[in-house]
């Protein structure tokens, strides 16, 4: 967009980039604009902010080079803003009081890293309207027909109103003229084209011509522009033509002074500016100055790509937790653009996403996730980006161990425990639906994720149900708590030993499950009289009442099994034995140690897609005494130490297909089992894998030429190829009616074109073509029809190029090389002739293929030139084709120049054509002279075409040799045939006599050609009176009012114009009223005319 004040904006040009081309960062262009000389104009250029990650590099340009950040000032000035709602950057170029060199052609250069767009305008300035001078005597007009001196001029044509007719002709640059005219044809050129200021225009075409003029102070310049990258060093080398001269160095107008990082060196004529640690700040412009000469150039300081040290995790949370995404890339402070599922993340209002910068670490916190922030996060730098997924699930809550009911007697003590999946899960108990409060006998706790209420001294009132309500989850924990009673029985004293298992809830020979780990407490009541003597045994092994991990408690009225930390190895039958004097008892009771499962083998990796794989895996080989209830699978990138997990319901198959992954990254997989004990340990990791797919299929598949045992297939690169890669083309046919394919070569093929050999003649095949890649084949591109390999013959057929259709002409010692393509099947056989004869192979080649053939000459002769036959022939048919070279050497002299006849200050020469024209028509000849005394030749005439030629103006008294050269088309001749005679040119002895002429009288009296009249004007207000008069020579001329002389009253000026006479009247009154007379007198007589001025008050 262009503003001016005075001027107008073309819209409809098509200056820089077409209209219909979309712009790559400009949302608005400069246009080309009109303005007045001394009116302001502004160009405006406008960038859309949004894809970005900096303020882009915008650069003014007027014509091809010149940079205008270094002319800024007054008349010049350079502004930017940037809109943050919009996010829009505004570029303004103001030309204040425009001169009529600022029109031209001007750029606009915008760039950001690896983008770049500019756009051309032109802008016009236009000088200021003038009136055209009107030549005075050109409106007079006679009185009487005639010639142009008949009859009395008419001097009223001046005085009527008249329109300004503008000349409408063809535009004429009076500059380009000033500049290339003498400067004696200055004066007339102003008069012609009406040119007033002549005089400044002399002072600005003298300043243009010294602005054009070469400087010489700088041997070498610096160039255009200059790249370095950040914190490199930077030296800016010119030479300069006095070794003693002092330069000074600019950056954006302001002297640079020397420090630490601006060194300035001397070594003889160079002078060098080192700037060392560059940074963004010495990103400008730069000058050398030498006096009044400049040598400019632009630094730009690339800043270098910042790489990612430590990329994204995955992230997997429940609904309402804090997210953290932490990077950390090379360079303190840069710029890290933060992007969620290709859309950039910015700060709100609500403070859902927070950023930050602490070093080369940058953070990404999202608050309160919910499950519409699931996806992936990028962070894009200038050197690469770093790819995380983020799973976001509703909260659900794993039962790891479940409360169980408990028998306990009096004074003993009740433990419930439970464990749960979350930490920070709180509950509540209660006790046959009533809440249960903390007391002394009651206790509480929880500690991690286990939840315990323990209650010393059990008593009958404590027997119940028992309920466990996590917070925040709609389902409850229930266990039972039963109160053993102890009644004592008289019986005789000699009463047989008795276990009383019934109070287990089971029969003899009762299995007891316990979990690996926790605690099994077993009291069997006893009776008998006397007190039995209690043995518990595991096989042949006795468990004493000595402290360890598995042991027994003996009292009057039972006995106690305790194991502490139960493990797989305690699995078995324990046997209890008691006896008396009366008797014995026995009873086998059987336990069951139960745990988390083995952990899987190392699972296998089927198949892999774009974003997804398929893995398989083994059950465990122990499934820890409950069977298996599912798998939970996790993956993690191979770089990582983070894993997430793939599903929360359990997976009940032993294969599945994990899905959302990166295509390009390699990731990792493990399995957990699940049984109702709990989670086993996690599986070995599988095997690393990419995610990644086939590329799509090759496009364009066609047969491009088939022959009797080959066929040539030419493809185009599949359209998708993927992180992956291109391996290579599998090319396969296949007979018609048979579903076999055959490889057409061995291994893959990196061409998009392939010839295949050694095919069945005759037979009908299928191709189809297949990109391969580490995934695997892509889907074939096949042809829809059959091939039959059969040799197609087509006639032979010369293409001559255009070029060589006309006669090929060469001079001697190039090289002649062209080449001639043909058409025909079979291949067909090539035969060169020159002139019907075969050729000389020694000094020319020949090189043939299936489809040309190369004619070439290391370096012409003369003896190359003539007619070449080329002939193509199939069998019985042929095609010829003729080529005519022509080689051509410069002629020789030529022959026998004479001199004939010699008169006055004229002489005339005669010669012979040369004997060697050079192979081709002589073009004309170059006759020079030269003087005896100082045999300095002088050409006469150049490329004249006769035999004989007159050569005029010789100086007489000097004596003279002459010399020819022949011309053709290669040049002169070598050497010049020269004149064996000199010629003395003699004084001539007649003496010439100019003719008389009488000359014109052009005297004449004065005579007032238009005489003076009468007016009446209105008072204030200036006025003139005019009259036209000649006379030869000029009369001298007196105004008068009323007899007196107004020669020395300032109140009135006389002007004389080519005979018209004018006297002026300054704001007459009514006392300049009265007869004003114009006398006019010369030696031969004197004329006079009177008028009378009325002077009016209104």
């Amino acid at each position: 967009m262009a503003d001016t004040g005075n001027g107008t904006v073309l819209k409809s040009g098509s200056e820089g980039t077409p209209s219909q081309d979309v712009p790559i960062l400009f949302l608005e262009k400069p246009q080309s604009g009109t303005v007045m000389v001394g009116s302001d104009i502004t160009f405006t250029s406008r960038v859309q902010g949004t894809n970005i990650l900096r303020k882009p590099n915008v650069r003014w340009f007027k014509g091809k080079w010149m940079d205008l950040a270094s002319k800024t000032g007054a008349h010049l000035q350079l502004k930017e803003t940037y809109d943050r709602n919009t996010k829009v950057y505004t570029f303004e170029m103001h030309i204040i009081q425009a001169k009529s060199n600022d029109a031209g052609g001007y750029r606009c250069e915008v760039s950001d890293k690896d983008k770049f767009d500019c756009c051309n305008f032109e802008l016009s300035v236009h000088e200021v309207p003038v009136h055209e001078e009107v030549d005075i005597l050109s409106q007079f007009r006679r009185t009487t027909e005639g010639g142009e001196e008949a009859g009395e001029l008419d001097f009223s044509a001046l005085l009527k109103k008249r329109d300004v007719k503008v000349d409408e002709g063809p535009k004429i640059d009076v500059w380009e003229i000033l500049q290339n005219a003498p400067p004696s044809q200055y004066e007339k050129i102003a008069f012609q084209y009406g040119i007033t200021d002549l005089r400044g225009m002399l002072k600005r075409l003298k300043r243009m011509k010294k602005e054009e003029k070469k400087g010489t102070a700088f041997l070498k310049k610096l160039e255009s522009a200059y790249q370095v990258d950040k914190g490199q060093k930077m030296k800016l080398v010119v030479e300069v033509a006095n070794p003693d001269a002092e330069v000074k160095w600019m950056k954006n107008g302001q002297e640079i002074q020397v420090s630490g990082r601006f060194i300035f060196e001397n070594i003889g004529n160079k002078r060098i500016l080192t700037i060392n640690h560059c940074s963004l700040a010495d990103d400008a412009a730069y000058q050398c100055v030498l006096g009044d000469e400049k040598s400019i150039t632009e630094l730009f300081v690339r800043e270098p790509p910042v790489l990612i040290i430590q990329p994204l995790e995955d992230q997997m949370v429940m609904v309402g937790e804090r997210v953290e995404f932490e990077l950390e890339v090379s360079e303190e402070g840069a710029l890290v653009k933060w992007e969620r599922n290709g859309q950039e993340l910015k700060r709100e209002e609500t403070f859902k996403y927070r950023f930050k910068k602490d070093g080369k670490k940058h953070t990404l916190f999202i608050n309160e996730a919910t499950k519409e922030d699931a996806g992936h996060y990028t962070a894009k730098t200038n050197g690469g980006q770093s790819v995380a997924e983020l799973l976001v699930q509703e909260k659900q809550l794993e039962i790891y161990q479940d409360i169980a009911d408990l028998t306990v007697k009096a004074q003993e003590q009740a433990v419930f425990k439970c464990e749960v999946s979350d930490e920070k899960v709180k509950g509540t108990w209660f006790k046959n639906g009533v809440e249960v409060m903390p007391s002394d006998r009651l206790q509480i706790t929880h500690i991690g994720r286990i939840h315990k209420l323990v209650i010393d001294n059990v008593r009958p009132q404590d027997e119940g149900d028992y309920t466990f309500v996590p917070d925040g989850f709609a389902f409850n924990l229930s266990a039972k708590l039963n109160f053993l009673e102890v009644k004592i029985d008289y019986v005789p004293r000699q009463d047989p030993p008795k276990i009383h298992l019934d109070c287990l809830g089971s029969v003899p020979d009762a299995t007891i499950i316990v979990v690996a780990g926790n605690k099994l407490r077993l009291d069997v009541p006893i009776s008998g009289d006397p007190v039995p003597t209690v043995i518990w045994t595991k096989g042949d092994k006795v468990i004493t009442e000595m402290d360890g991990r598995v042991h027994v408690e003996k009292h009057p009225e039972h006995c106690v099994f305790i194991m502490e930390g139960a493990e797989r190895s305690d699995q078995g039958i324990y046997t209890v034995l008691v006896e008396n004097p009366a008797g014995e008892d026995r009873a086998d009771i059987t336990v069951k140690v139960v745990d988390v499962p083995d952990p899987p083998e190392s699972p296998r990796i089927l198949k892999v897609g774009e974003d997804w794989c398929t893995i398989e895996w083994d059950p465990p080989a122990f499934d820890g005494g409950q069977p298996v209830l599912g798998y939970v699978l996790e993956r993690k990138k191979k770089q990582s130490y983070r894993w997430m997990r793939l599903n929360f319901d359990l997976w009940k198959e032993t294969t599945y297909e994990a899905k959302r992954m990166i295509e390009g990254v390699v990731y990792e997989m493990r399995v957990y089992a699940v049984n109702s004990i709990g989670m086993s340990r996690p599986s070995p990791s599988s095997k690393p894998f990419v995610p990644i797919a086939p590329t799509s299929e090759p496009s364009n598949l066609s047969v491009e030429d088939v022959s009797d045992t080959t066929a040539c297939l030419k493809w185009r690169a599949p359209e998708r190829v993927g992180a992956a890669g291109l391996d290579g083309y599998l090319v396969e046919y296949c007979k018609e009616g048979s579903d076999e394919w055959l490889p057409a070569q061995q291994g893959l093929s990196d061409r998009t074109s392939l010839l295949i050999r050694d095919l069945p003649t005759g037979e009908k095949l299928y191709f189809r073509v297949r990109a391969v890649n580490i995934a695997g084949p892509s889907a074939a591109a096949t042809l829809g029809q059959p091939v039959t390999i059969r040799e197609v013959v087509q006639r032979p057929r010369i293409c001559l190029p255009r070029n060589l259709r006309q006669k090929v002409i060469k001079v001697v010692g190039e090289p002649v090389n062209f080449m001639i393509p043909f058409q025909g099947k079979p291949r067909p056989v090539v035969t060169w002739l020159k002139d019907e004869q075969p050729l000389n192979l020694k000094s020319i080649s020949i090189r043939n293929s299936d489809t040309d053939t190369i004619f070439f000459i290391r370096n012409a002769e003369r003896t190359h030139s003539g007619c070449y036959q080329l002939q193509v022939q199939i069998e019985n048919t042929k095609d010829t084709a003729s080529i005519h070279i022509q080689v051509i050497d410069k002629p020789g002299p030529p022959l026998n120049v004479k001199i004939g006849e010699v008169w006055g200050m004229n002489v005339a020469l005669s010669w012979l054509p040369p004997k060697d024209k050079g192979n081709c028509e002589v073009t004309g000849y170059t006759i020079q002279k030269a003087d005896k005394k100082t045999m300095e030749w002088f050409t006469v005439y150049e490329h004249y075409r006769r035999a004989q030629c007159c050569v005029s103006e010789l100086v007489v008294g000097n004596e003279y040799f002459f010399r020819i050269f022949t011309e053709n088309m290669c040049g002169l001749s070598d050497e010049a045939c020269q004149s064996k005679d000199s010629v003395y040119i003699q004084k001539p002895g007649t003496e010439y006599k100019p003719p008389s002429y009488k000359q014109h009288d052009f005297t004449e009296p004065p005579k007032f050609t238009r005489p003076l009249i009468n007016r009446s004007v209105i008072c204030g207000y200036n006025t003139t009176l005019s009259c036209a008069l000649r006379g030869s020579p000029k009369p001298k001329v007196i105004w008068c009012k009323n007899q007196i002389d107004l020669s020395t009253d300032p109140r009135y000026r006389m002007f004389s114009n080519h005979g018209v006479l004018t006297l002026e009247i300054r704001k007459p009154s009514p006392i300049d009223a009265g007869i004003y007379s114009c006398q006019a007198t010369n030696p031969l007589g004197e004329a006079k005319s009177e008028c009378r001025l009325e002077v009016r008050m209104s």
